[in-house]
């Protein structure tokens, strides 16, 4: 019996042997396989901005550089721009973001009325086209009627297209 349990005792070592050297010998199949590349995280965030261009670099040359359409404001048109200041100039600024387009306004009474008015314009194109003017138009009870909107929306394409006229006199 004592024999038995001996030689079982053997068997048992000689199994885990075996079974860890295939176990070790699996570790190795990997270590010829090619790493993984990975990227900063500036490469990812240049892919994601620049649309995988790689970032603008500046020098001090650049400011005899040629530049772009003068009649943008980074990616706005200006006559719109400018139009929507002038048309709604009863209204308090709050914030401004002529990069994005964005101007938000505060509420205001217009000249003559009673209501109060607050404004969100977006100029979403360098185009001046009623496509790139966007305007939501809302009084203390809610938004206002399309009718009063689309006037608004005319007066600054209006002053716009004057703006750029008088522009191009000069």
């Amino acid at each position: 019996m004592d024999k038995m349990r001996n030689i079982t005792g053997h068997g048992m070592f000689a199994t885990l042997v075996v079974t860890l050297v295939a176990l070790a010998g699996c570790g190795t199949r990997g270590a010829n396989a090619p790493a993984v590349e990975t990227r900063s995280a500036q490469e990812i965030a240049d892919a994601e901005y620049y649309n995988g261009r790689s970032a603008p670099k500046s020098t001090i040359w650049d400011i005899f550089r040629e530049r772009g359409d003068a009649a943008t404001v980074g990616a706005v048109n200006k006559y719109l721009w400018n139009a929507s200041l002038e048309v709604l100039n009863f209204l308090p600024v709050q914030s401004v973001d002529p990069f994005t387009g964005v101007i938000t306004t505060g509420y205001g009474t217009p000249p003559g009325g009673g209501r109060e008015y607050r404004a969100t314009i977006y100029v979403s194109d360098p185009a001046l086209d009623a496509r790139s003017l966007n305007l939501a138009l809302a009084t203390r009870s809610g938004p206002v009627d399309a009718g009063t909107l689309r006037a608004v929306e005319d007066a600054i394409l209006t002053r716009a297209r004057q703006l750029r006229q008088a522009d191009t006199r000069f």
